[in-house]
């Protein structure tokens, strides 16, 4: 490690709650009891993370390709082993774009992008659990005139 290497923290905030910290400042509820459900736990938050790194690719490859996105959408679920430290073995990604005549081969190209070339957290995981993705397009129809205001 280096002195510039990022730095987080996570402090026991007692009732097995836990506020981490990120480099940037921003604190997040930790709930290590698993039934409560009051904030998420840390093998969800790595589910959020997985997701949000390759949508955050994702819709950035796709604006640059000039794609007329309306909405965009990941899903993940993930299965984990069933002895302990019960790790995620595997992740599904699904994603689910939104727009008018938007490319399968421009989705294709994006999500082929972040899993191979950008997902810094995909690539963080992926020597210990498989990842596969799939994905949709919506097609979503031009406003009508009548609608407009």
């Amino acid at each position: 490690m280096t002195n510039d290497s990022p730095k987080a923290t996570v402090r026991y905030a007692g009732d097995e709650f836990f506020i981490g910290t990120t480099p940037s400042g921003h604190a997040q509820t930790i709930d290590s009891k698993g039934d409560r459900h009051d904030a998420p736990s840390p093998m969800e938050m790595l589910l959020v993370s997985v997701a949000a790194c390759t949508a955050v690719d994702v819709i950035s490859i796709l604006k640059k390709k000039r794609q007329d996105v309306t909405e965009y959408l990941v899903e993940i679920t993930g299965d984990r082993a069933a002895e302990h430290p019960r790790k995620y073995t595997a992740f599904h990604v699904h994603h689910i774009v939104h727009g008018r005549s938007v490319s399968a081969e421009a989705v294709e190209r994006s999500i082929e992008l972040s899993d191979t070339k950008y997902c810094s957290v995909a690539a963080t995981v992926r020597p210990t659990a498989e990842i596969t993705t799939s994905y949709e397009i919506i097609e979503v129809s031009e406003p009508s005139a009548a609608a407009g205001g």
